[in-house]
Parts: C-alpha cells; structure tokens; sequence
C-alpha cells in the first residue's frame, strides 16, 4: 500500500495505491468488525470493490464508510431477511433492516431461480438500504442467460423538475441484456448527482457542480452539506422528472415507503426473463451482440469519439484496472476504513486512538 501526496483525486485529494486484493481485504476486515458475517462480509467487498474496479470511487471503499456509520447510528440490530410471500414466479422480501448489497443478493438469486425454471421471475424488497450498482446484479443474470430490469426507490431526496424540494429517491433503474463478450447494460440514476458522490464530496471537503442542488431554503447550493439538507437536482428535466417518479412508484410496489425517513426502506424491484419462452436464446445473444456492434459502428459527429453501447465504459475500465492491478482511493478514506477495521493506521495508531 503506498500513499502519495503528488497523485490526487479530481477532488484534489491526496491519493493511497492499493492492490484490489488489498482494499477487498480491507473492506472485508471493516463489515466483519461491524457485525457482518464472513460471507456476509465477502458479498459487500466484492460489489464494493467492482465499483472501484468500474472507477466508480463514491460507490467503493467511500460507501463502507458510509454502511459502517449507518449501522453506528441505528440502534436496533438488523433483523433477518425473510420472505414474506412467494409464488412460483414472485417473492416478496423484508429485508430487516440489513444492507441492501446482501438483500439484493438474496432477491437476486430468488430470481434467478424462479425465472429458469418458469421463464419469469419478480422478486420485490423493501425495508433495506444501499442497494448499490444494479448493473452489478444485472450482469451476474445476464450471465445466467437472463434479461431484465432493475428499479429501485429510496428517501426523498431528489427535487421534480421545477421544485426545490426532495420528493424522490436517487431512484436507479437498470436493464440487462446478454451478449458476447460482454452484457449491454443500462444503469442510470434519474438523480443529477448520486447520493454516494455527494457524500464523498462532503467527506472529502470537496464541492458540487452548479445546478446539481439546493439548500434547505431552496437557494442552489454547491455545499454538499447543504445539498443533503436541501435537495438534489433531478436528471434528464421534464422527462427525467416523469421517469424519477415511474422508478419510486415501481420502489413503493414493494411495500416500500414513498418518503421513508434517513436511510432506510429502499424499494428494490427485480424483473427477469428467459429469451427462451420468446424465441431462440442462443439466436438472440447473437443478435444483441450484432446490434451492439452496428450502434458501435455508427458515424460519430466530427472531431467526436467512437460511439459506445452501454457498459462498454465500465467493461473496459475494469479491464484495464485489472491489468494494471492497481487502485487510487483517497488518502483519507483508506485511513478511516483501516480504523474501521482495526489495523494500525499509516501514522501508526490504533482503531481505539
């Protein structure tokens, strides 16, 4: 592990080099000393650590941070995730309070088996938070032959368009198709800025782009502790607005609230289908393989880059953080994850100091 003052974040921020096997060991250490399992712990590091392999640092090593602290500050213990109702092609889950990263699992794999062995498969979870990135459980069905959508609803705190106060979630929706070599996936946030980024913005002392928030008062603010006391901006306008509200609706079909105080009571809806009660599944990942192709071959506008398809971005740069087998985490957030996990810090204290 090597930390350097010269290597900074887009925040500006000192930056630490791990290994991927090392900040997975860490983030492992961290949610076992939290109360996790040490499965429990491997399935959060792993989703973890894709998002700090994809470059997605806010939902990385930074969000442990924010899982520990969320647990710090509940003072009921998680329940177990139970299922509460079941067909042969539905399930509906209460999560008991515990991270969403193993609640989506659960339903996840619920879906997955309910949809090959039936075709379809909904599977719906409520009462869980910090579901993560959906394109992570998208790609893992995608991977078992199966297409389908994920939407996911939260607290309240993104504006419509046109308003200054939250009424939505951050309100992820994603959808997943299989194909060679790699899956299309669409995962958006119908958020002008995602809830994780804002908080590591916050932690970091960094500040938001202009038009991405608001402060209590409904003042745009780039404050990320305003904006977490105000509103986020939503995406996309007018359209973006009617999406954000379709995604909570779809959130709350789970039983979840529709502005459930702090962070809790996500909505997480699961949708999966076989190609195969439709038509040839072999034929059709051949086809979406040669559609994504004709989109990448597309004419881009002058003086532009290639014209990508959906997960190409993140496909490619986890391949290259892989090859290069390195990862910069702000300085900052390795040090707290290591006294979260109870190693000795790099000014060589303690957890307890």
């Amino acid at each position: 592990m090597t930390t350097t003052q010269a290597k900074t974040s887009p925040h500006h921020a000192p930056m630490t080099t791990l290994t991927p096997s090392e900040a997975h060991a860490l983030v492992a250490a961290a949610m076992a000393r939290a109360g996790h399992s040490a499965a429990e712990a491997e399935i959060i590091a792993d989703h973890l650590l894709d998002c700090e392999l994809r470059g997605l640092s806010f939902g990385g090593l930074a969000r442990a941070l924010s899982v520990v602290e969320r647990l710090r500050a509940t003072p009921q213990p998680p329940g177990p995730i139970r299922v509460v109702a079941e067909t042969a092609v539905s399930a509906s889950l209460d999560g008991g309070d515990r991270v969403g990263y193993l609640v989506g699992m659960r339903a996840l794999d619920l879906a997955v088996e309910k949809a090959r062995a039936h075709g379809v498969a909904v599977v719906g979870a409520r009462n869980t938070w910090y579901t993560g990135m959906f394109s992570y459980y998208l790609e893992k069905a995608a991977d078992a032959g199966l297409a389908g959508m994920i939407a996911g609803s939260g607290p309240a705190v993104v504006a419509p368009h046109g308003g200054t106060e939250g009424r939505f979630g951050t309100n992820p929706i994603a959808f997943g198709f299989p194909s060679t070599p790699a899956p299309v996936i669409w995962d958006i946030g119908t958020a002008s800025v995602m809830y994780g980024e804002v908080m590591l913005k916050a932690r970091l002392g960094a500040r938001l782009e202009p038009g991405q928030a608001y402060d209590a008062t409904g003042a745009p603010t780039l404050d990320p502790a305003a904006a977490l006391e105000g509103a986020f901006g939503v995406w996309g306008g007018h359209k973006g607005s009617g999406l954000a509200m379709v995604v909570q609706l779809l959130g709350m079909m789970t039983g979840a609230a529709a502005d459930p105080p702090g962070v809790s009571d996500c909505g997480f809806l699961v949708l999966l289908v076989d190609p195969g009660v439709l038509t040839d599944p072999a034929d059709y990942r051949r086809r979406v393989a040669a559609f994504a192709d004709a989109i990448r071959a597309t004419r881009p506008v002058d003086g532009g880059a290639a014209v990508r398809v959906p997960f190409d971005r993140s496909v490619a740069h986890r391949e290259e953080t892989l090859r290069r087998g390195t990862i910069d985490v702000p300085a900052a957030v390795v040090e707290a994850m290591r006294r979260e996990a109870g190693l000795p810090t790099q000014g060589g204290g303690t957890a307890h100091d």
